[in-house]
């Protein structure tokens, strides 16, 4: 697993019970993905681009919230490639307090390499493939 995501969770991420939201949850594990992406030389759409072509395009996800998590937390988070298919790909995030090192929740998600001008599935980049082969890990039961 590679660190993906270092973050502060600020009052206004929290929900009236002054624990971290759900919706927050989610967004930090969603930018840990874009990191994940990157360190496999995967294309990152951005908004200075003119017409992007080729993105990702997540089909499942699944969260385990173990802990909670307070304001003035801080937390990292850590990812790997679980699986790889033709077009698609499976990672595992984990995320942990800074504090004590406790794993607080985990996302296990599904994507695909999307064309997204044809709007339809397209094999994995050889380059994606190859990095994201090195940073393969087999979760453990």
């Amino acid at each position: 697993m590679i660190e993906t995501l270092k973050a502060v969770v600020h009052p206004w991420h929290c929900d009236v019970m002054g624990h971290l939201c759900t919706r927050h949850y989610v967004g930090f594990f969603d930018d840990a993905a874009f990191h994940l992406v990157a360190a496999c030389g995967g294309h990152v759409v951005s908004s200075a681009e003119a017409n992007p072509t080729n993105g990702y395009a997540d089909v499942k996800a699944l969260y385990e919230y173990r802990a909670e998590v307070g304001a003035g937390e801080l937390i990292t988070v850590s990812s790997a490639i679980t699986w790889l298919g033709n077009s698609s790909f499976s990672a595992s995030h984990k995320m942990n307090k800074v504090s004590d090192a406790s794993l607080v929740a985990t996302a296990e998600t599904t994507s695909v390499c999307f064309d997204l001008e044809a709007r339809k599935a397209i094999p994995i980049p050889a380059n994606f493939r190859t990095k994201a082969e090195e940073l393969f890990w087999v979760t453990q039961g």
